[in-house]
């Protein structure tokens, strides 16, 4: 497909997307919307920053244009992707659609979305507990939704939302499209695709354990306490916008504090911060008043700004698979991009899960011999258990009751 006229969408849409911007399908988007348009169940992967959004919100606008009772539901699962979908799709619609759309988040008033659900809006973006609020509060009817989406569907099983999808899914009729998109498959994306989707057509674009080609990447093995002077002797090497990832929220606050005083525009974000803060934090970002995002993971997945040449990994990630997510956050689009990544001693382990991410053909090291120490007990394997210590200074309570004849074992109640 080499223009959005080949996919006989709405006058209308095509007049929107040309407006804004969108000239050539991207390959998710020229794989997926056609089927899409179809009526056929999607099951999707692919790398971040393709254009998934336009994939699947393509076919839900022309799904609503052409039927007046629809209803399409997207699932993300964090706020800030669900602004950033609800932002692109809103933008696609014209102004004086009657379609509507609604923004179902945590961190906002719920007084605000329940005026916004009378007016009975069709295209609905919301995050799974903010969601379920309102089924429980039955503010919301999804009885007539034929189109569903899940996107970044094994971001939303890690943060443990899998029960609530659940409970959504049983207010959804059964008669529907469902799409489900998840930047890996593993088994548990699987059997989750067997329970909510029929004969899903499988679409994947590119390698998804492996970062872009347009991405260049810097190794450097350093101390956990040279890390900020060659975080600063970094940022002053580049130019352009930065986004640095460290592993606590604290540590978020704390090295953006000592960036400003090293004279860099810098900002922290994490999930402490209240859902506006977090929006105007981003928006700053996104319109350049500062140079430099220092974020904890929140940030690693839905964060599409397009200037970003830059990630530092400052501490590397726990799970191996929101290094792809987080190094992603540059070289969008088909630009290049750059990354460096901050090695410590203590980050053997997690290198080693990453590098094997990376190159599946890698083999995990194995235990050297009889030294393997067991984590459950701490003993040596094949050891005998050494007897205990005995004890220094103050005798236990258990020796100061034997002394005067009595022994560990409770007497029994008397009746």
């Amino acid at each position: 497909m080499d223009n959005f006229q080949a996919f006989n969408l709405p006058e209308a849409l095509l007049h929107k997307l040309e407006h804004l911007g969108f000239t050539k399908p991207t390959p998710i988007q020229a794989k997926a919307i056609p089927i899409a348009l179809q009526g056929k169940d999607i099951l999707g992967s692919a790398q971040t920053g393709t254009g998934k959004t336009a994939a699947f919100g393509i076919p839900a606008i022309t799904n609503l244009l052409s039927n007046k009772n629809a209803q399409a539901l997207i699932i993300t699962p964090t706020r800030e992707l669900a602004t950033q979908v609800h932002k692109a799709l809103s933008d696609m619609l014209a102004k004086n659609n009657k379609v509507g759309s609604v923004l179902l988040i945590g961190g906002e008033p719920i007084g605000k979305q329940l005026n916004r659900l009378k007016s009975n809006p069709r295209l609905i973006i919301a995050t799974p507990g903010r969601l379920n609020d309102h089924l429980r509060g039955k503010s919301i009817n999804l009885s007539n939704v034929n189109y569903l989406v899940l996107d970044e569907t094994d971001r939303m099983l890690d943060m443990g939302f899998s029960v609530q999808i659940d409970e959504i899914v049983k207010h959804i009729p059964q008669q529907r499209q469902t799409l489900l998109f998840s930047a890996t498959l593993p088994k548990n994306i699987i059997d989750l695709s067997k329970k909510y989707l029929t004969n899903p057509e499988r679409i994947a674009v590119g390698d998804t354990h492996k970062p872009s080609q347009n991405i260049t990447q810097e190794n450097i093995k350093i101390a956990d306490a040279d890390k900020f002077a060659e975080l600063t002797k970094q940022v002053d090497a580049r130019s352009g916008s930065v986004i640095v990832f460290v592993k606590t929220k604290y540590a978020t606050e704390r090295i953006a504090k000592r960036l400003k005083a090293a004279k860099h525009e810098a900002a922290a974000i994490h999930g402490d911060l209240r859902h506006n803060k977090r929006e105007q934090v981003t928006k700053a970002f996104r319109q350049q008043k500062y140079r430099i995002l220092v974020a904890t993971d929140i940030a690693a997945r839905g964060l599409d700004i397009p200037h970003i040449e830059h990630v530092i990994n400052y501490d590397l990630p726990q799970c191996a698979e929101d290094f792809i997510h987080r190094i992603g956050r540059t070289g969008r689009a088909g630009k290049k991009g750059e990354a460096v990544n901050f090695i410590a001693p203590s980050d053997k382990a997690k290198w080693a899960a990453i590098e094997r991410l990376l190159d599946p053909s890698l083999k995990p090291e194995k235990p050297q011999g009889n030294k393997a120490k067991s984590r459950r007990s701490g003993k040596r394997y094949g050891s005998k258990a050494k007897p205990a210590r005995p004890s220094k200074g103050k005798p236990s309570f258990n020796d100061r009751k034997r002394k005067f004849g009595k022994t560990d074992k409770p007497k029994k109640a008397k009746r």
